[in-house]
This record gives structure tokens, sequence and C-alpha cells, in this order.
């Protein structure tokens, strides 16, 4: 199956998806050596920014999977090594050079095999780099059209770039069928956006002005507000409530999601927290850092984020990263963990060999359970395999929407894993539309 082409405007929904909960601190020292590795080792690079939350936890994921890995005998007999190097892709202004130089590092310096990270929006640059070096690469966040695009145009120098990560057309399902299923539990259907004024979020409820009222909805109110500063959401519930909007769509992802959620609590505001971007609000730690006022809440969060036993990996995998490093997992160090756990892994299994074309072949064919997928595999293009919401024999992967249920986020969307979980959709208990 091929990926269809992605716009601009689609791709900047998927941006926040994998900042899911920030943790802090370094702890990649340790990995940051390559001189005189053995040949008995299959070397794993790291390309992030270390000391960011993201960084780390891709990280510290890729570790807890060689560790794994090598607890049961590493892969054909050869234990696996993680390399990391920094590139500061979280600060504010990232620097293509940082990037390229950690890169370089990577590829001929440590001369590692594979390499998990974020090119972000240096995609051309890096597959330049892996296609001249022949190295695999598996891409975590980035949206961009063009990238898989160049796997379909010019296989030969494409083909060693993967993407892990959601794209923007394999998103737009899953926002509008999650409408949809709630519109078919509920009849509402005057939807609100509420966002950050961040880039990421630029454009977003005008793509859904269009996309909406052919499926039967009406946007009726549009917000945004400043970032980085502690916000007052009372006035901005205030107009949406005035504008009828009956299901609030929030894109909020740094760090004003805690005083959000709160706010909808304590004013009891009548209409539905669905869907959407909600930073922290996705993962388990919820529950204590709103004192319980999350409840009702539903918010766009992968199954290790919300402790849901989707696969038969997922729990294991949250348990054994909390033993590890002593913090929840997000979904960005289970994307990392299930790259080297179950992806490289199985492929190299399958391929016999280290050979660059015969693994890329063997990645090609991919089919396997991870934590957040029954069926993980790519498209033609290089990219993630993504299932249709609405459709029931669907195993690929999905993001699914989960609600908090007294101090638990069970399922409410897709409709085939609430009606597994034997789930049901929550009503606020103050006075709303639903009434």
């Amino acid at each position: 199956m091929d990926s269809k082409a992605i716009t601009k405007i689609q791709s900047i929904i998927l941006i926040a998806i994998i900042i899911v909960a920030a943790v802090g601190g370094g702890v990649a020292y340790f990995l940051l050596r390559g001189e005189g590795q053995s040949s008995q080792t299959i070397k794993i690079g790291v390309l992030a920014d270390l000391d960011g939350f993201i960084g780390k936890s891709i990280l510290q994921g890729a570790v807890l999977a060689s560790e794994q890995i090598n607890a049961e005998g590493g892969i054909m007999g050869k234990q696996v090594e993680v390399i990391g190097e920094d590139t500061d892709i979280e600060s504010a202004i990232a620097d293509p050079t940082v990037i390229n130089s950690a890169l370089t590092r990577l590829i001929t310096f440590h001369n590692v095999d594979f390499i998990v990270g974020m090119a972000a929006d240096q995609g051309f640059m890096v597959q330049e780099s892996i296609a001249q070096h022949k190295k695999i690469f598996f891409e975590i966040g980035s949206t961009d059209e063009a990238y898989t695009q160049r796997v379909l145009d010019d296989y030969d120098s494409g083909k060693y770039f993967f993407r892990v990560t959601h794209n923007a057309t394999s998103a737009i399902p899953g926002i509008t069928g999650a409408l949809l299923h709630l519109k078919e539990l509920t009849s509402l259907n005057k939807i609100g956006f509420l966002s950050e004024d961040l880039a990421w979020t630029e454009g977003i409820p005008e793509f859904m002005d269009v996309v909406l009222p052919e499926l039967g909805f009406n946007i009726v109110y549009k917000g945004k507000f400043p970032p980085f500063e502690t916000i007052d959401f009372s006035s901005y519930f205030a107009a949406a409530e005035a504008a009828g909007v009956e299901v609030l769509m929030p894109l909020i992802a740094v760090g004003n999601e805690i005083v959000f959620v709160k706010e909808y609590h304590d004013r009891q505001s009548p209409l539905l927290i669905y869907g959407g971007i909600l930073g922290g609000i996705g993962g388990v730690e919820a529950w204590v850092n709103t004192d319980g006022k999350c409840e009702y809440v539903a918010v766009s969060s992968s199954a290790v984020d919300a402790n849901y036993p989707l696969t038969s990996k997922t729990l294991p995998f949250g348990e054994a990263y909390m033993e590890r490093w002593s913090e929840i997992p997000d979904s960005t160090a289970s994307i990392s963990y299930t790259v080297l756990r179950y992806i490289i892994t199985d492929a190299v299994r399958r391929a016999g060999t280290l050979e660059v074309n015969a693994v890329i072949a063997a990645l090609e064919n991919t089919s396997v359970e991870t934590p957040n997928a029954r069926d993980f595999a790519f498209t033609s293009s290089h990219d993630l395999m993504t299932g249709d919401p609405s459709d029931p024999d669907t195993d690929y992967t999905i993001l699914p929407i989960f609600q908090w249920q007294n101090g638990e986020m069970v399922p409410v969307f897709p409709k085939k894993i609430m009606e597994e979980a034997g789930a049901t959709y929550m009503f606020p208990d103050w006075p709303g539309p639903w009434d």
C-alpha cells in the first residue's frame, strides 16, 4: 500500500503526537563511546537531543531494548550496543550543522549499523548521508511527505529511510473517525478548537473547516491562546460555551494542560473534551497531577501512555521501563524500544545477515506485534502502515482515544477496542447538551 501525498497543513497535526510527557535530566553519558568496538556487536546509533525530554525518552527506550536483547543472547549471537550523539534539536533554534555533525560521527566514527532518531526538517540531509554510507535510518516524528515519497521516486537513494510514526494522511481518518464515532454515541455535532498559538497548531482548525462540514459537523468556535505562560482559561471556556460548542478538541502540548483540565472541571463546563492533543493528560500520572479533575476528559493517547493492554507487549514494556528507569514511559520511549526490540531484531533474524539490502528487503515485509500495534508493518514507501479506525478487522497501528473514568484510562475509540474492553463512554455528572 503506497502512502498518500500529504500537505503541509495536514502534516502539522502529528507534530505533538509523540510529545506526551516531559522527562528531565540526562543519562546518556556512559553510552557516548565508540572507539575500538568489537566486531561481535551490532551498534545502534541514537540521533537525538540527549538532554531534551524527547531525546532522553528515545535513548532510554533503546537502551532498555538492547539490554533485553542481550540478555536473550543478542541477535545472531551478536550483542547490541547503543551509542548516542547529541543534536540539540529540541532547542529553540535547531542548528543543521550540529545535527549533521552528530550524524557524521555516528556513521564514520562509531560506524553504527542502524540509526534511530529525529531528522526533523533536516530529512533530506539525513537521507543524503545515509544513502552515501548505506545505513538504515528509522525516523521518529517528522511528517514531511517528501521524505517517504522519495522512496517511491528514487528507490536506490531513498530505500534506507523508514518512518516509524504516523504521517498526517493516516491521522486524518483517526480524527474524523473519532468525531463520527462520538456523534453516533451522542448525536452532538457542534465542534470547537482551542489551540496554543504555536506553529504546530497553525491551520488545523481551518483544514477541519473543509473536512468536517461534509461529515455533518459544524465548527462554531476556534480559539487561540499564548503559550509559555500561565493562562486563565475561564474566558476561553466562556467564549466556547457562548458559541454553543458541544465538543471541544484541545491542541495543547507545552504546559497549560493541567490548568486547562482543572478549569474545565471546576466550572463544570457544559461541553465534552474529546480527542485532539492534550500533552500530559494522556499518561497515567495525570490523575494525580490534576487531583482527579481529568475525570471525563477523553484524549488521543497511545496504549503505552494509557497503560492499556492493547497487545501482549504493552504492559510488560511499561513494567520493565519503570523498573529500569524509575519513570513512567511515554510513547516516544516505546517507539525507539519497538525499533530495536522488534523491528530490527525481527528483520535481521529473517534476513540471516546484516547485509544492508537483505535487511531492507526483510524490513519491507515486517509484520510484528509491538507495545502499540497488533501488527506493525511498513507501506511500500517505508511509512508506518496504519489501520482504518472504522475497519473492525484492522490490526495495524492506530492512535486510540482514552477517557478518564474513576482514575483509569479506558478506550472509547475505535469502536472495536472499546467493545473489546467492555467500555462505555461516560458523560460528565453535571448538566450539558447530553441531558
